[in-house]
């Protein structure tokens, strides 16, 4: 039977010591850190509180550290050599790092590893807003970067990262881009992208690399993936892009460099990239196409594209290969879009053709024999005429015209907009606030080891947003 005596006063004392450790146990993360007396995660380097700068904090953190970076503007170019280090603002929309067009970029991340950076805007760069180069375990998130003078969010020769949660606005050249990995085991998810000359560019990357769940508009074309020597990793090649919103990709007062002023007006434009996934979007209001496949001219280039048994082959392995003598120095050379697979997309209200597919024939090459595929999307034009049942992705196609309503490219490579003034990025518009992070005052740092793979399978067509 159950007792009614009360416990001794030593079992009460237990108890009550066994409570307050539990209590405090749950009060620390793995690493044992637990929040200090004004809530913010204990032993964070705290920015201006402990450091004057961010990168007098940046330069004191060692792996693990958290730099938790309070309300306000920082006039600060910040580069980062210490792995595995995590840099955060309090707030994304009052946390600001202000090139005041004289810094050249907001956080660099230069050869380091695990670096990730959250919660926070960077403005008014000459260059980028943020940057990873050489980096593996790189993470940007809830993010914003606008009227940076390159890229807002930008990896190069960096791997096993992702962007997530973040705005990249006003940039020449792209608001977002990775490029020169093979395969770079990447992610872009939840993004948004307007006012700058490309919303995605990636040039020679691509393999486990997911574009996915972002929208993509205003700009002067919206994701375009590359090819061309004059970067290492030729080509581009095994992008998936799934489930994005890309629209009114014609905006002829954002900024620009070549490349945008050339594929202005197109959705989603494979430029001389291949072997491409290209599923359950939603593209519409093009004043030239809504998903095209094209070649890529490339003037002076170093080398000629490489035979498809190489496209397996890591960037590791070929960025070091000395170009053969025969090929050095070949003029100018068209990375033909081939293996692109266009499936189960709803496009509609491109000027030219919802879908098309064209390169420059010659020297054998036809754009027949390009093996672009397109299936199950919703459209209403296409160029070539019938193109779902002249190159279906299932089966052979019905042997017809390819001449009967084809994409003529040399009068568009020729038409193109005017180059707007340099300093146009110092113009665009101004977003209004961003998503912040929950919890960035009191969350800790955890090891980033890269993204996991995304269930593309379970994305479907997003709906048309209103207003």
């Amino acid at each position: 039977m159950p007792s009614n005596r009360r416990a001794p006063r030593a079992v009460l004392v237990v108890i009550v010591i066994a409570l307050v450790t539990l209590v405090a146990a749950c009060g620390n993360d793995e690493g044992g850190e637990t929040k200090d007396d004004t809530g913010t995660v204990k032993g964070a380097l705290r920015v201006p509180q402990d450091y004057d700068t961010i990168q007098e904090a940046v330069d004191d953190a060692e792996a693990g550290d958290l730099v938790l970076i309070d309300e306000g503007t920082y006039e600060e170019a910040v580069d980062v050599g210490t792995a595995d280090i995590t840099i955060r603002g309090v707030d994304r929309n009052k946390v600001v790092l202000d090139g005041k067009f004289e810094l050249e970029n907001g956080i660099r991340v230069l050869e380091t590893d695990g670096v990730v950076v959250e919660n926070m805007t960077a403005k008014n760069y000459l260059s980028n807003g943020f940057f990873w180069t050489g980096s593996d375990r790189y993470r940007g998130s809830y993010l914003t970067a606008y009227r940076n003078g390159d890229y807002g969010l930008y990896a190069f020769d960096a791997y096993d990262g992702q962007f997530d949660h973040s705005l990249g606005s006003g940039s020449p050249d792209a608001g977002f881009y990775i490029g020169e990995c093979y395969p770079c085991n990447a992610v872009i998810d939840e993004v948004i992208s307007e006012h700058n000359g490309l919303g995605y560019s990636g040039t020679n990357s691509g393999g486990d690399l997911f574009i996915i769940n972002s929208t993509f508009r205003l700009n002067r074309a919206g994701i375009v993936p590359n090819s061309g020597a004059y970067e290492l990793c030729y080509p581009g090649r095994r992008n998936t892009i799934v489930g994005n919103i890309v629209h009114d990709n014609n905006n002829d007062e954002a900024p620009a460099i070549d490349t945008a002023l050339l594929a202005q007006g197109n959705g989603i434009l494979m430029a001389g990239s291949v072997e491409n996934v290209v599923e359950r979007n939603l593209v519409y209001d093009h004043d030239r196409t809504g998903i095209a496949t094209v070649p890529f001219p490339e003037e002076d280039a170093n080398d000629v594209p490489p035979d498809p048994s190489e496209y397996d082959t890591p960037c590791e392995e070929t960025r070091d290969q000395p170009v053969p003598e025969e090929d050095a120095n070949p003029g100018t050379v068209f990375w033909h879009p081939t293996g692109n697979r266009v499936t189960g997309n709803v496009v509609e209200g491109s000027g030219l053709a919802d879908l098309a597919t064209a390169t420059i024939e010659g020297n054998g090459v036809t754009v027949a024999g390009l093996n672009n595929c397109f299936s199950g999307n919703t459209f209403a034009t296409t160029a070539p005429a019938d193109l779902e049942l002249l190159a279906p992705c299932e089966g052979a196609g019905n042997g017809g015209d390819w001449s009967k309503g084809a994409f003529d490219l040399v009068p568009l490579i020729a038409d193109q907009a005017p180059a707007p003034p340099d300093d146009t990025y110092k113009h665009t518009p101004e977003p209004g606030d961003q998503e912040s992070m929950p919890g960035a005052d009191t969350a800790p740092a955890t090891r980033y080891d890269g993204p996991g793979t995304p269930d593309v399978d379970a994305i479907e067509v997003p709906d048309k947003p209103t207003g």
